[in-house]
């Protein structure tokens, strides 16, 4: 059984930095591509970033370019770096992968 679990939001002030992580087990293969999407209130969910190939570079929302940062954790897992958040950045936020989805985790920016 494939699953994916995000982890490391919560509620922050605009400026302040959080992490999230992703963990994936259950997939047979590994190096896939992967993907951070968000969705706010009222709004369609939409990509974030995105790791589409082995050592491929990774691409940006222009919403989020210089602020958020994504990697691999190792084969499986990745991590998305936001810093500088601002309130847009509030809404829930999903890891994906060929075929499966995380479950989302709430990101909040606010004072």
């Amino acid at each position: 059984q494939v699953q994916l679990v995000e982890s490391g939001g919560g509620l922050v002030q605009p400026g302040g930095s959080l992490r999230l992580s992703c963990a994936v087990s259950g997939f047979t293969f590994k190096l896939y591509p992967m993907d951070w999407y968000r969705q706010a209130p009222g709004k369609e969910r939409e990509l974030v970033a995105a790791i589409r190939s082995p050592g491929g570079s990774t691409n940006y929302a222009d919403s989020v370019k210089g602020r958020f940062t994504m990697s691999r954790a190792n084969a499986k897992d990745f991590y998305l770096q936001m810093n500088n958040l601002k309130p847009e950045d509030t809404a829930v936020y999903y890891c994906h992968i060929p075929g499966f989805w995380g479950q989302g985790i709430q990101v909040t920016v606010s004072s």
